[in-house]
């Protein structure tokens, strides 16, 4: 069906094409010094193809940052206060943070809109869809993310969602922007669901790019891109993806459906390229954001003699695997400069952790733990509480292994997602109703309770325990990290004025 038909305005080109890539707000909407101080990578890729690609105007709208923002948030304040102030703001859009959304819609004047979306923005994301709209109604409004790509079709039951991408978006961004412009038909796109009068079509899904070397570097574009790129940090530019998918089959993960199980690599040439360029802006800090760092150990052990040969002087993190870590991949790591990893542990109970498929147990997390601090790189372990099959024994030999843990914790209440298999498993048990509301359940919800064998107020109970007690040693971490000498290089990328602020709020917190 043509374009025209549907409804939409094919874009003159005598006019100036413009797509807005928006990324929702979500924490200002706890409390507005709140802030996603980092440039949105995914949007970031979308936008550097955009500008290379096309003859498009590209801008690319962080609407959950705010300049100068408090760093952290704790878990008291996330299911306590905050929580009631982020469902107030959800509601009221006479709040300045929807103010500011609005003016920047009618400022630009988009023809077209990118929004990303993951289950828990998935309101906000239709409140900027709703926006979109009352100020033209025949701009074309895409949703893209880990929602749209779970979810598929049923997004497009709300009314002001026209396409819905899923998986990896450049490409598609590419062709539609092309349709768009030519009033052709979007049947010939891959990857996505689009409303064609009162049907809902949904094209073939799109192979995942191969040459992810050909994507260029999301931070090239930033300075003409990134709305008030001047008011971000330096540390908002330092994530680096080296690949994409995750070869892992984790029970509560949804990253497989989004990138796929095939783990696809950049060149190690073309990361060093990217890393070299980051330095050259003034980043002595970078963060690897695979979802593990190390998954192809030659291919990490070839990073690391590169980063030591053509990248003196920079200092990094990563996320990583239990089973990843030995005594010879860490010692190569530390030499190469990193100095923080994540791993992610999530249970201290070897039968839960089978039913997670972590391929892991307890003994082996505690003793990855005790290697990275053994070699002084700074640790983080993950946990999660409250999967389907937790009892209040499970849940006590996780803050125990907490308890074990000499360095940060990330502390997380399980979720599951529309579109996932834990979604499925816990619909088919009957803890999700048909009228799940994904802006009521994220990782530090205090709806959050998907457990078959705890009430929801014994629950609570315990997790209020578990999270003050992390509050409290992420304060000591914190306190720590700061009057480290790796740390220098961190206050020199966040600046000062953030620097203290994290480190009054930890003193704050003790």
């Amino acid at each position: 069906m043509p374009l025209l038909a549907r409804g939409f305005a094919m874009v003159s080109r005598k006019d100036k094409e413009r797509i807005l890539l928006v990324n929702p707000p979500y924490h200002r909407l706890y409390k507005d010094s709140y802030s996603t101080n980092r440039y949105p990578l995914g949007l970031g890729y979308l936008a550097g193809i955009i500008k290379s690609k096309t003859d498009w105007d590209v801008m690319v709208y962080n609407a959950d940052f705010v300049a100068n923002s408090e760093l952290g948030i704790s878990h008291s304040y996330a299911t306590g206060i905050g929580f009631k102030n982020y469902l107030k703001n959800l509601g009221n859009l006479s709040n300045s943070i929807w103010d500011e959304v609005q003016k920047t819609i009618v400022n630009y004047q988009p023809s077209v809109v990118g929004i990303y979306c993951c289950a828990a923005s998935f309101v906000s994301a239709s409140i900027v869809a709703k926006m979109v709209k009352g100020f033209n109604e025949q701009a074309v409004v895409i949703l893209g993310g880990p929602h749209p790509t779970g979810v598929g079709k049923d997004v497009l039951k709300e009314p002001n969602i026209d396409i819905a991408v899923r998986g990896e978006g450049e490409l598609t961004i590419l062709e539609l922007l092309d349709a768009i412009t030519n009033g052709t038909s979007f049947d010939k796109v891959k990857g996505i669901v689009y409303k064609a009068g009162n049907e809902t079509v949904e094209t073939p899904e799109r192979e995942c790019i191969t040459d992810l070397d050909s994507l260029g570097f999301p931070h090239t574009y930033a300075p003409e891109t990134l709305k008030d790129y001047e008011k971000y940090p330096k540390s908002a530019f330092r994530e680096v993806f080296t690949s994409r998918g995750c070869p892992y089959n984790c029970f509560f993960c949804g990253s497989r459906y989004m990138l796929g199980r095939k783990l696809r690599s950049r060149s190690v040439a073309n990361v060093i390229e990217e890393i070299k360029s980051l330095q050259r802006i003034g980043l002595k800090w970078i963060e690897f954001g695979d979802d593990t760092f190390g998954a192809d150990k030659d291919y990490a052990c070839q990073l690391c003699d590169s980063l030591i040969s053509e990248c003196p002087g920079i200092l990094w993190g990563c996320l990583t695997r239990v089973s990843v870590i030995d005594e010879r991949m860490i010692a190569l790591m530390e030499e190469a400069g990193c100095r923080s990893i994540d791993i992610g542990i999530e249970s201290g109970n070897n039968e839960m952790l089978k039913k997670m498929r972590k391929g892991i147990t307890i003994e082996q997390a505690i003793a990855a733990a005790n290697l990275i601090r053994k070699h002084g790189i700074r640790l983080t372990a993950n946990f999660i509480i409250g999967f389907p099959d937790e009892t209040e024994e499970t849940l006590n030999d996780t803050f125990t292994a907490m308890k074990k843990i000499r360095g940060k914790l990330i502390y997380n209440i399980f979720t599951p997602y529309p579109g996932t298999e834990a979604f499925e498993f816990c619909r088919r048990k009957g803890l999700i109703n048909e009228d799940f509301n994904t802006a009521l359940y994220n990782h530090q919800s205090p709806e959050n309770c998907f457990c078959l064998n705890m009430q929801k107020e014994r629950f609570r109970e315990l997790a209020s325990e578990i999270e003050e007690y992390v509050d409290k040693q992420n304060a000591k971490q914190d306190l720590t990290n700061i009057l480290s000498l790796a740390a220098l290089h961190k206050i020199h990328d966040y600046g000062i004025v953030g620097s203290l602020k994290k480190l009054f709020s930890a003193i704050r917190s003790l």
